[in-house]
């Protein structure tokens, strides 16, 4: 395995590869901004306002494929501001170094070292080095650390803080990484990449849940038992591992139907875990199928998903009003989609009735008969749509039926997609907490651990 490249050990000039062609001036933008730092990073004092208190503890939360679109049907479809409207700091490109279109291997690399890597690539910099992610920088200043994400928590993005793989499909590889890490609170899905062959996982030989248990870990299945893990002290060495799917969580509009916690359960049940430490902690929070939902063209799935992530949001804001030193920055990898606020040539906007759907598309075309004669009755169970000839018989011929059912869902919402791929579109960056300020301007997504860093005062 190649050596670690530290935090530390990145040189203020290092430029990387595939950083030509974007430039941006902008005052409040850093020196080092999209050019690889990290010293983890910036001048002394810089960012530091006085008066202003310490920033002990971050929750990074990433809305795994929203973008400024997402944000304006969001509103629509709430009826109100979101959280995150009103701390509004910036936005920040999010290319890759191999691509104009990142996936979220290469984003949740960029966002987790603040270096670019090519596509697919977890941990590595574009010629295959090991990184060292901001999470694992802050474990060595003493601070206790935590993952939570609705996919498998092997999945690229929260992978991209802890591990280091060439391949983000190797998620076996990356479960035996996360399990012999230090990370101290671990709350997703993937069950069966932490568990052998033999067992009906997907491990040649080692059973990981039964390791970190034998070295202490508090291990838990359900809702019902994450609620019920208190009393856990990470100060002291305590862990908590949730897998609670074989893979990936449940879509939020199917969480009723399973024993799985919401986001917004984990995030909580993970600060009530880590604040214990007196040397502060740092927290991932990954909505993760917001991004699927933008694959599928899926707006009653985005929208809903996006819904539960605000109440993690909401979570982590309640904690940093109240303590005080807690820094919350909310910022997506990239756009899933290419969503539209607005669709079809129409001047209104109707996101609000989305809230009427119960299931993805997916659910809705796992329910039609083997001739689609059922489409009207199907779609109306599960929107009150009463669909029209030429909408039924869209679906009916449809190659995909599910695709064909979101594309009438969010043409009755106005909400129209480009892509069922990611876009190069940049991103909302909002951050609520002490040094907030200093993320105000346009940056790259290289940027952001550096901006985190610098307020944790890492490095110095």
């Amino acid at each position: 395995m190649l050596k670690k490249v530290g935090i530390a050990a990145l040189g203020a000039g290092l430029i990387l590869s595939g950083m030509g062609g974007i430039t941006a001036a902008d005052a409040a933008k850093p020196e080092w901004a999209g050019q690889g730092k990290p010293e983890w990073a910036g001048k002394p004092g810089k960012g530091n306002d006085k008066g202003k208190s310490k920033v002990e503890n971050v929750i990074y939360m990433i809305p795994d494929g929203f973008s400024a679109d997402y944000a304006s049907n969001y509103r629509i479809y709430k009826g109100e501001d979101a959280v995150w409207d009103a701390h509004l700091k910036g936005m920040f490109t999010t290319y890759s170094a191999n691509s104009a279109i990142t996936d979220s291997a290469a984003a949740g690399t960029a966002m987790a070292t603040g270096v670019k890597t090519n596509n697919g690539v977890v941990g590595l910099d574009a010629k295959g080095n090991e990184l060292e992610s901001i999470l694992e920088a802050s474990e060595k200043a003493g601070k206790s650390t935590g993952l939570v994400a609705t996919s498998t928590i092997t999945h690229a993005t929260p992978a991209s803080f802890v591990a280091n793989v060439d391949s983000r499909n190797n998620e076996t590889e990356i479960a035996r990484q996360m399990a012999d890490s230090g990370v101290d609170v671990i709350l997703g899905g993937g069950k069966n990449n932490f568990l052998p062959a033999t067992e009906g996982g997907n491990q040649d030989e080692r059973n990981l849940i039964q390791e970190v248990q034998e070295k202490g870990a508090t291990y838990v299945e359900t809702r019902d038992q994450l609620l019920d893990a208190d009393d856990l002290d990470v100060d002291k060495g305590d862990r908590l591992v949730g897998l609670f799917a074989d893979d990936a969580l449940a879509p939020e509009l199917h969480r009723g139907e399973t024993e799985q916690p919401s986001i917004a359960e984990m995030t909580e049940a993970a600060i009530d875990a880590l604040e214990e430490d007196k040397d502060g902690f740092f927290l991932v929070v990954e909505g993760s199928q917001i991004d699927w939902a933008g694959h599928d063209n899926d707006a009653a799935w985005a929208m809903s998903d996006v819904a539960a992530f605000e109440e993690a949001v909401e979570e982590a804001i309640e904690f940093a009003e109240e303590d005080g030193n807690t820094l919350v920055v909310v910022a997506g990898d990239h756009d899933t989609g290419g969503m539209t606020t607005g669709s079809n040539g129409s001047m209104a906007l109707n996101a609000g009735i989305l809230q009427n759907v119960t299931a993805t598309g997916d659910h809705m075309a796992a329910q039609l008969n083997e001739d689609r004669s059922n489409v009207a009755e199907v779609v109306k169970e599960y929107t009150g749509f009463e669909l029209k000839e030429n909408e039924i018989r869209v679906i009916s011929e449809a190659g995909n039926a599910s695709l064909a059912i979101n594309k009438v869902i969010s043409d009755r919402a106005n909400i129209g997609w480009t892509s069922t791929n990611h876009t190069g579109a940049d991103i909302p960056l909002y951050v609520f907490g002490p040094e907030a300020e200093s993320f105000v301007g346009f940056h790259d997504n290289t940027d952001l651990p550096k901006l985190i860093a610098e307020s944790l005062k890492l490095g110095k």
